[in-house]
């Protein structure tokens, strides 16, 4: 099972759009370990976003995301990292599918609702940087046989 940081962005927030967006990932099946609204301060955003630092958009990306609280969650899931990203949508709220999360409720190019992690190393790199390791809550969830195939023991 793998892990994703998601973050519902200010925009998110201020919309009002956190229990929609949140349904859907637990809709989906995944799993909900990690939850905690927090304000991002610019030495965090920073520090997420430092792959980005030296591009155009860096700074205004570092305003957005300090502009107002986020909610900040992992996921848990089979392939949660590919899987989120589909249901988030393309970049840009304009380009995103009918569908997905953007493509439902985001139109703007810089106010896109809601970041995932883009890889595996991305996501453990992301969940260290949001949330210490008493966090983080493992847990049976009683309806894991429903949401993959575990008939033969492993999960399919």
């Amino acid at each position: 099972m793998e892990k994703t940081l998601i973050i519902l962005k200010p925009d998110s927030v201020q919309r009002r759009l956190l229990g929609k967006i949140i349904s859907r990932f637990e809709e989906k099946g995944f799993q909900i370990i990690g939850l905690k609204m927090i304000h991002i301060s610019e030495t965090l955003a920073r520090k997420h976003y430092a792959e980005h630092e030296g591009r155009d958009f860096f700074e205004s990306l570092v305003k957005y995301t300090t502009s107002a609280p986020v909610l900040v969650i992992v996921l848990k899931g089979k392939n949660v990292v590919e899987i989120a990203r589909k249901m988030m949508g393309a970049t840009f709220g304009f380009r995103a599918e009918p569908g997905t999360i953007r493509g439902d409720y985001a139109v703007s190019n810089r106010f896109n609702l809601i970041h995932g992690s883009d890889s595996l190393a991305s996501a453990e790199r992301e969940i260290g940087i949001f949330f210490h390791k008493g966090e983080l809550f493992e847990y049976d969830p009683a309806d894991l046989t429903w949401v993959y195939d575990i008939s033969t023991g492993d999960i399919v």
